[in-house]
């Protein structure tokens, strides 16, 4: 309704009783013409209001994007660490229920346990009085750790990749119709060539073999889009892609989608007797072309060939920062590029301001949620 503007009238002259005045008359068919022209807008959008309302649930993966955390596990930093390092996150629960569903996790094999549990940090960070480390004695247990870096960033939220998982389970049972959740994951053995810090148990097609068991292990093949439910009887993961094959919302609520965040001998490793992903858990950062390409993980947010490939049909994540640079210069031209790219994911380190640095950077969409349906 259009704001009417407040003027000065003379007085009427009188109108015979019974009859309207002519100031109701002109409220009359200003009302009639208000009403028809609503009526009118009301029914040329009902058909495409009514397609929105109905069709939401069944719109496929790839149309919407989704915020995410850059390496979700990992909790406050200790004081030593460098500036590149000096960010940290909430619990796993905490950050779904503020509405991200995309998470990270950086795991290390440790096949027999305590390989972590006494890491070279907890002696440079003595003097500032930390928390206690690993209370519980997880990380002597075998099976996959979770933190960054060892030895340097090794706090995390929580420090067994199995206990992660039953969050995550824990989370989704008291959710079930929640949006897909994808975990993009590293897997970390990189050496630090120095005396005295702990050597990573090595990534190799048998290691692999343990982690995708932890994962149906501890969270369920249920809970799970894999890539043969991709697949299905096309000849090849790639082929199901580019026709489409993604599943609609509807089918995907309630599920979690694993992507291994790593190339050269460690996706070879994962690949390998595993041709388009046959029988795996986690999907790979897989260039076009190959029988296994249906993540991309391109970390520019101002490359041009996102764009080419999500049109394309494959699935992208992008970021929209690094190392603290933009949010230490308050800079969202990345955030801007990667919203424009199309790209599905968007990794961030700051979907809340840092505590580390004064600065008002932070990655959210305009309506202050974390998932939104493309432009």
């Amino acid at each position: 309704m259009p704001i009417m503007e407040q003027e000065l009238v003379a007085s009427p002259p009188a109108v015979p009783q019974g009859l309207p005045s002519p100031r109701r008359l002109q409220y009359a068919r200003a009302f009639v013409g208000l009403f028809l022209r609503d009526l009118y807008v009301l029914r040329r959008e009902t058909v495409p209001f009514l397609i929105r309302v109905c069709m939401n649930p069944l719109l496929f993966l790839f149309v919407f994007t989704y915020i995410m955390p850059h390496m979700s596990g990992g909790a406050a930093l200790n004081p030593t660490a460098a500036m590149g390092l000096e960010y940290s996150h909430v619990p796993l629960g905490d950050q779904l229920n503020l509405g991200l569903r995309n998470l990270e996790i950086d795991v290390y094999a440790d096949e027999k346990g305590g390989k972590y549990a006494h890491p070279k940090g907890l002696d440079w960070e003595a003097a500032s009085h930390p928390p206690v480390y690993d209370p519980e004695g997880e990380m002597n247990r075998p099976g996959f750790k979770v933190f960054h870096v060892q030895d340097l960033d090794f706090r995390s939220n929580c420090p067994t990749f199995a206990g992660c998982l039953k969050q995550l389970k824990t989370w989704s049972d008291a959710h079930p119709d929640h949006y897909p959740i994808y975990i993009t994951m590293n897997a970390k053995d990189a050496e630090i060539k120095a005396p005295g810090f702990t050597l990573p148990e090595k990534f190799t097609a048998e290691v692999f073999d343990r982690l995708d068991k932890e994962i149906l292990d501890n969270l369920g093949r249920s809970y799970l889009i894999e890539p043969d439910d991709i697949r299905g009887t096309s000849p090849t993961l790639e082929a199901a892609v580019l026709a489409g094959h993604w599943p609609m919302m509807k089918e995907a609520r309630g599920k979690f989608i694993f992507i291994l965040d790593e190339g050269g001998e460690h996706r070879a490793s994962y690949i390998q007797n595993h041709p388009s992903l046959k029988g795996r858990v986690l999907f790979t950062d897989s260039p076009a072309g190959t029988p296994e390409a249906a993540f991309m993980i391109m970390n520019n947010p101002k490359d041009e060939q996102i764009k080419e490939m999500v049109k394309k049909g494959y699935m992208v994540r992008t970021r929209a920062d690094s190392d603290t640079k933009e949010a230490r210069a308050n800079d969202k031209s990345g955030f801007v590029a990667a919203c424009a790219s199309g790209a599905q994911i968007i990794t961030t380190d700051y979907y809340y301001r840092s505590s580390y640095f004064p600065s008002d950077y932070s990655v959210v969409f305009e309506d202050g949620k974390y998932v939104r349906r493309q432009p």
